[in-house]
């Protein structure tokens, strides 16, 4: 994308409705002329690229805290993971990212066992002077697995092992899911669901919502 801090300044430091055209043409790159960013929309994208822009001053009024994570829900087909997609195109530097698909990091987990969790995805390998960055697509889209016959809540670990370096390193992370609050704590423990509470804003699709890939 676009340098965004080159475009036009109105919303905190950065105008919004540009910002969204710059999103809506890069989508339209990346997945085609019928991606569309719809005006109901915009309250989500705004917190996002606040966030992802590190505006600070716009963080305080959202209620945004931009030393933890995101966790992106809504429904299925509302758009999740096509905008964390875009958002890795504005980030300031401090908030770069790399999207992993769950059901991919289960995979990798069946091949190379739990070395995957704690070393892959956990250690704290650095980019610009800060711990790894990821977002995790489609919580709730893998399976527990077994591993040399040990059964395995492979994302519920991978969020314990992240949340420990999250506390004592400020390790990031994201996730995308069409899971509730419940569904989570009955998917993933409630002690997932508690550190989750520390580790990430809430952002939030409408609940009902047509699904754009129709």
């Amino acid at each position: 994308m676009q340098n965004p801090y080159s475009g036009p300044r109105q919303i905190g430091q950065y105008d919004f409705a540009w910002l969204i055209l710059q999103l809506e043409r890069y989508g339209k790159q990346q997945f085609g002329e019928r991606f569309v960013i719809r005006e109901v929309d915009h309250a989500v994208i705004r917190v996002l690229l606040v966030y992802f822009l590190a505006d600070a001053a716009q963080a305080e009024q959202l209620g945004i805290d931009l030393s933890k994570g995101i966790l992106l829900t809504g429904p299925i087909g509302c758009g999740k993971t096509s905008l964390m997609s875009l958002m890795r195109l504005v980030p300031a530097p401090e908030r770069g990212f790399t999207l992993r698909s769950v059901r991919d990091v289960t995979f990798e987990f069946i091949k190379e066992g739990y070395d995957v969790i704690h070393h892959r995805y956990s250690l704290l390998s650095y980019t610009h002077d800060r711990p790894k960055t990821y977002c995790f697509d489609d919580l709730g889209a893998e399976q527990t697995l077994k591993y040399y016959g040990n059964e395995c809540n492979v994302m519920a670990e991978l969020i314990l092992s992240r949340y420990d370096h999250y506390m004592f390193s400020n390790m990031i992370t994201h996730l995308t899911t069409n899971l509730s609050a419940t569904e989570i704590e009955a998917a993933y423990g409630p002690r997932v669901r508690s550190r989750m509470r520390e580790m990430f804003n809430l952002v939030a699709f409408d609940r009902v919502v047509q699904d754009k890939r129709l």
